[in-house]
């Protein structure tokens, strides 16, 4: 294949999606003895090809450099470039970020199977190898373990083949290419876009090049090509029969096998010969240990290949044991109801882009397990094989997905005859390739205990193709269920997917469904939609666990936030998204949706969500704990459970110990733990840690906990009255007293000064103590228009105005009372009212009268700026992360402290955060430990950050924050929730709002610290 039209032309035709490729194969590992293969050591028959390769870059097929691969063509001129990798995190092309839409849109009128021809950046590769020496008489093979998004190969100046699929490996057979001594030379060029494109729509960067390991291999003369090792229980799951079905090349052969335990020791064995290339494996084995999420037990399976009793291969399989399977309706594992609690992963790293490394692949599963996640979908397509052997010693529940999704060729809400344009639909030309990509992926992963499911691919709307797709993996599998959520949106084809899967459903609407007689269990593919500050709510999901047996859990939207590295104009890096690379068409910022920041730091939703997913339910009573085992297969007494009891905020009691408690059952343990009212606030902490170290976490992790909180019941002792001054001026009036002075301004209707011991705490009298009403609008505000829908108390914050201010001298101090006029429509109005006291506490009581005709409130409160070098924050309330009214769960109560940078949450957008919820007090201090304390008469919701709501609106990057002059307090009764269902449209639940037709006062108090 060497003319642009040769080329051109494959690359357009979606029946042609490989040339020579090699079949797909199970991904085991082979040595030539049994020895190396249970040491590990690197394969003798593979030889990496990473490393820096000569590069040339075209915007275009037909600007390729014509011969590239031909043996007399010079590449001196090429310049480097480092493989695995994409090129456009190389200084090549760029990336280009958007979800739905194709990246062509807008440029090029095309329709499938039609690419870009004027902009098509194609990629040409070159490197040199040599064979070795160990390898003559044997074949000589290369893998690609992935390639964005089509690719040619050639060596030595002869076309060895082709292949598209991004994310499975292509291998070709280089034997009748090469040359057994000395240098052969290696070309390869990738194609941007293929055919192949139309099928790759995820909502992810548009990136291209050899990003996954490049590997020559080669096997023994007799050789295990394949292996597909299946497990079934019997006895009442106590009892496991290992089956292996073996495809091997060569001379005839037997293959001796051993299934070894955890500790060494043989549990079965047995023999088969080899006849026609096949042979076939059984091992019984007497009280399995199985495998689980919970208990991710491996055996190894330990093979070795012998022709005429000589040993010409060896292979150490691992193997866990473990019978998914629909039992009356509901996914059962080793005969238990199971129950998702995941999370979406698109591969991603914010240097590599989707050349994820292995020890990236290590942080996040430890990260999931120690967050009490027990299930991964590898959303939209197959991840790096290290990944599942991940998944497999830590323990993961998979579905694994099909490299497929078309969701820019169909619409949403629309009929089946609207949607027929739609691909793959019912359209032969597209059949085959999306078969081949089901089958690529299913052969190298099939010998994976994680997965549980294969799934369909997604948003690729439903039909023929996709039913029959199913139907290959059923043929194929009948160990595993089948998963695809389109089928929501086409019954053509309902029975393409084994369960109800759908995205972003309302808790309402699954109730409806559960409640009405509902023929398959009803799973969340993608939920709770992680994009800046959200998954508020999550708990109302969570409940219909325990509610509804055909409920099985979620998977939250998503993992890790797609955001990528790139330099300001002023050379400072930062995280970047859509748009920021002049990338248009785009979908902006989109793509940053994580649980966890791009810069793999866990973001604070990841507290809550921690809290949402642990396995035991924990509520502190009657002095001790009633607690819900919620593991399949753990009992309690396989953790530590500790008890604390705090008292004015200090520890008193504490104790450990082991309980029994089996899995799935409720019960309570008595602690023996007085749990009397006192004079100071009593808070009991049961917590349930890690009783030993695990592969994830050490001894003492803790992975869940329940509180109580007990108040107190001491009476606040009356104050003797002190020397006190008013002074009325004829624009200020102000009150003075031992070590404070308190000034109000008659005509900017406001406090204007507040000094304690001659220290000025107002920053700036335009930004004093005045109503608050709004917040820095969240990702999920913008999607459901609420900022445009309650715009008014934005006006109402910036702009409202006092129409009446009066004070009253009191014998203890001095009253102020301003009345606001919030500069709404209708018009509203609100009144604080201050009592500075002769101790210098200033009491503070705010007071609103609901209006019909108004929008929701964002938040209630107060808001007030001081100087920045008070940048210590102290509370007393939930942490230690930041919370809000619809996601507390997870968070702690107790006494915590930060600086206020700190609670700049690092949202690639900025937008509200760091909000703290049920507060009791809170201090802002200096250096020195001088500052203020605010206590609230109840609890508060309160932040202290760097920057006002409006500077943090009007900012699209972090690097557009000004400068640090000020620490802003905002001191509230309420703020609204952040929700989360979805980020386009859902509100929180109405308990989380506020809505202006409905009347709020709070108080609280300001003072200086002690």
């Amino acid at each position: 294949m060497k003319t642009t039209q040769e080329i051109q032309s494959v690359l357009m035709n979606p029946e042609i999606f490989e040339i020579n490729r090699l079949k797909a194969h199970s991904d085991h590992r082979y040595y030539k003895t049994l020895t190396e293969a249970i040491s590990k050591v690197q394969m003798t028959w593979r030889r990496s090809l990473n490393g820096e390769w000569l590069f040339n870059y075209s915007e275009n097929v037909m600007e390729r450099p014509v011969g590239f691969e031909a043996l007399n063509f010079n590449c001196q001129n090429f310049n480097r470039i480092h493989v695995p990798g994409h090129i456009q995190l190389q200084g090549y092309d760029k990336p280009h970020y958007v979800n739905a839409q194709y990246p062509w849109d807008g440029h090029e009128e095309l329709v499938p199977p039609y690419i870009p021809t004027t902009f098509n950046p194609t990629a040409s590769y070159v490197t040199y190898f040599e064979v070795p020496k160990e390898w003559e008489g044997q074949t000589v093979c290369i893998s690609f373990q992935g390639v964005e998004t089509a690719f040619n190969v050639w060596c030595n100046g002869e076309f060895v083949g082709y292949s598209e699929d991004s994310f499975t490996p292509s291998e070709f057979d280089l034997t009748n290419f090469i040359n057994r001594e000395g240098e052969n030379k290696l070309a390869v060029q990738v194609y941007k876009w293929s055919t192949g494109s139309w099928l790759e729509d995820q909502d992810f960067w548009r990136l291209s090049g050899i990003f996954r390991d490049v590997y020559l291999f080669t096997k023994p003369t007799t050789h295990v090509e394949d292996l597909f090792v299946k497990t079934t229980l019997k006895n009442d799951y106590q009892d496991a029969t290992v089956s292996v079905d073996f495809k091997v090349i060569g001379q005839q052969a037997t293959i001796v096998s051993q299934l070894v335990d955890a500790n060494g020791q043989v549990v079965a064995s047995g023999a088969c010969d080899v006849f026609d290339g096949c042979a076939k494996l059984e091992l019984d084995i007497t009280n399995a240990h199985l495998w689980s999420a919970e208990h991710p037990y491996l055996y190894q399976l330990q093979l070795e290949v012998k022709v005429k009793g000589e040993v010409v291969e060896g292979i150490c399989q691992r193997v866990g044991i473990r019978q998914f399977e629909m039992i009356n309706k509901v996914m059962h594992l080793n005969g238990k109801r199971i129950v998702f609690r995941g999370v979406n992963r698109h591969e991603f790293s914010a240097t590599y882009g989707r050349s994820v490394t292995k020890e990236e692949m290590e942080w996040d599963v430890k990260f999931l397990k120690e967050h009490n996640f027990n299930a991964v979908r590898t959303s939209h397509y197959p991840n790096a094989s290290y990944f599942y052997e991940l998944c497999d010693e830590y323990g993961l529940y998979l579905i694994d997905e099909t490299n497929l999704e078309t969701h820019g060729t169909w619409k949403y809400g629309v009929s089946v005859e609207e949607n027929e344009p739609a691909i793959p639909n019912g359209r032969p030309e597209f059949l085959e390739i999306i078969l081949d990509r089901a089958k690529s992926m299913l052969e190298r992963d099939k010998n994976h205990p994680s997965i549980l499911i294969w799934s369909c691919g997604n948003e690729s709307f439903g039909g023929e193709n996709l039913y029959k797709m199913s139907q290959y993996f059923r043929e194929a599998d009948e160990t595993r269920l089948v998963h695809y959520e389109g089928v929501f949106h086409d019954r053509r084809y309902h029975k393409t997917s084994d369960m109800e899967s759908r995205m972003y459903t309302r808790v309402p609407e699954i109730r409806e469904y559960l409640d009405n007689h509902p023929e398959k269990p009803f799973i969340l593919c993608e939920y709770t939609h992680a994009m800046g500050n959200s998954n508020g709510g999550m708990d109302r999901y969570i409940e219909l666990e325990d509610e509804y047996e055909m409920y099985q859990g979620g998977f939250i939207w998503d993992y890790i936030d797609q955001a990528l590295w790139t330099k300001d104009r002023y050379g400072k890096p930062y995280l970047a998204f859509g748009g920021d690379f002049s990338d248009q068409p785009t979908d902006y910022n989109f793509c940053v949706n994580g649980i966890i920041y791009a810069n793999r730091e866990a973001s604070p939703k990841m507290q809550a969500i921690k809290g949402a997913y642990q396995p035991f339910t924990v509520i502190v009573k009657e002095g001790g704990a009633q607690i819900q085992n919620k593991h399949l297969f753990t009992n309690l007494n396989e953790y530590t459970l500790k008890w604390e009891v705090e008292s004015g905020e200090k520890l008193v009691a504490s104790g450990e110990g082991y309980y029994n408690l089996e899995p799935l059952s409720t019960g309570f343990i008595d602690l023996g733990i007085d749990m009397t009212p006192r004079q100071e606030e009593l808070v009991v902490t049961v917590s349930i840690c890690l009783k030993e170290d695990k592969l994830f976490a050490s001894c003492g992790h803790e992975i869940a906990f329940g509180q109580c909180i007990i108040e107190a019941v001491k009476e606040e002792a009356a104050q003797p009255v002190k020397e006190f001054t008013i002074v009325e001026g004829s624009t200020n009036v102000g009150i003075h007293g031992e070590g404070f002075e308190v000034l109000f301004g008659k005509i900017l209707g406001r406090i204007v000064s507040i000094k304690y011991d001659g220290v000025e705490y107002i920053h700036q009298p335009n930004l004093s103590l005045m109503p608050s009403f709004w917040r820095a609008a969240t990702d999920n505000d913008r999607g459901s228009r609420a900022h445009l829908q309650s715009a008014q108390w934005r006006t109402a914050t910036l702009s409202s105005f006092h129409e009446k201010l009066e004070f009253n001298r009191r014998v203890d101090g001095l009253e102020v009372i301003i009345t606001y006029n919030l500069n709404t429509i209708p018009s509203s109005h609100a009144i604080v009212t201050y009592f500075i006291n002769s101790y210098g506490q200033i009491h503070v009581h705010m007071s609103y009268k609901g209006i019909e005709g108004l929008p929701n409130m964002f938040k209630f409160g107060m808001d007030l700026a001081i100087p920045c070098e008070f940048n210590t924050l102290t509370w007393r309330g939930f942490g230690p992360d930041e919370t809000y009214a619809d996601r507390e769960f997870g968070a702690k109560y107790g006494t915590y402290t930060n600086k206020v940078a700190d609670n700049v949450a690092g949202y690639v957008i900025p937008q509200a955060c760091g909000n703290h919820t049920r507060v009791r007090y809170a201090t802002i201090t200096n250096a020195t430990g001088a500052g203020l304390k605010i206590t609230g008469g109840a609890p508060l919701s309160f932040s202290a950050l760097p920057y006002t709501s409006h500077e943090l609106e009007v900012a699209f990057h972090h690097y557009e924050l000004p400068p640090v002059h000020k620490t802003v307090l905002s001191i509230n009764a309420q703020e609204m929730g952040v929700g989360g269902d979805d980020s386009w449209g859902a509100r929180p639940e109405a308990r989380f709002e506020l809505p202006g037709n409905e009347n709020y006062e709070y108080s609280f108090v300001i003072e200086p610290t002690k």
